[in-house]
């Protein structure tokens, strides 16, 4: 069989053919070129090696509009006890209500969404990152609070917007740990992700 036909004959299968098998080799395809081609394309010209996050936990949500959040208690532990207000907290940061209004993602954003990232070298008090933590599976993405500097080597302190404060695992990150700065938002499209992790860990 000469190379032409074949090839007619691939192209044929993948594109015209309708059949279940055409239609798992093109997910297959899409897959290796997303993830092989595309995907690290995206990431050589947004300066970061993880491009594309999807959101998987409400962290950096807020509950109603703005002045609600600011003014709005949270809760420090399993039973509610201790309340905090959140504004009280910021201003303990040195972070007045007129700064945090002109950060990024002012209003927080929610689980399920998709954060567009850039190169992190220049994130800065307010920006919003992303950066991995050693025995934890998933990235984190928290604004950061607060820049330090230690022998010449930058450190990140973070916290998510909807937590009461920072965790163990936010204070002093390293530098080489932030792998991305969110620098855009796409409501509701991380769920594709959450979905398909939670049908894998079903089925395997």
């Amino acid at each position: 069989m000469h190379l032409t036909e074949i090839l007619k004959r691939v192209w044929y299968f993948l594109w015209e053919e309708e059949s279940i098998w055409s239609w798992l080799a093109n997910l297959a395809i899409a897959f290796v070129v997303i993830k092989y081609l595309l995907y690290p394309g995206l990431g050589l010209v947004l300066g970061t090696p993880a491009p594309i996050v999807a959101v998987v936990s409400g962290s950096m949500e807020h509950e109603g509009n703005f002045d609600q959040f600011w003014t709005g208690g949270m809760c420090c532990d399993s039973i509610c006890t201790d309340r905090f207000v959140q504004g009280n907290y910021y201003g303990n940061m040195n972070i007045s209500r007129e700064m945090f209004m002109d950060f990024d993602f002012v209003n927080g954003f929610n689980k399920g969404d998709i954060m567009i990232l850039y190169s992190p070298k220049k994130a800065q008090s307010g920006d919003v990152v992303v950066y991995v933590v050693p025995n934890r599976p998933d990235p984190i993405i928290h604004r950061v609070l607060k820049i330090s500097e230690e022998n010449g080597k930058k450190y990140y302190w973070t916290k998510g917007d909807h937590n009461c404060d920072m965790g163990a695992f936010e204070k002093q990150i390293p530098e080489e740990r932030v792998i991305g700065k969110a620098v855009w938002r796409v409501p509701f499209l991380g769920y594709v992700k959450i979905a398909a992790v939670w049908l894998w860990q079903l089925v395997f």
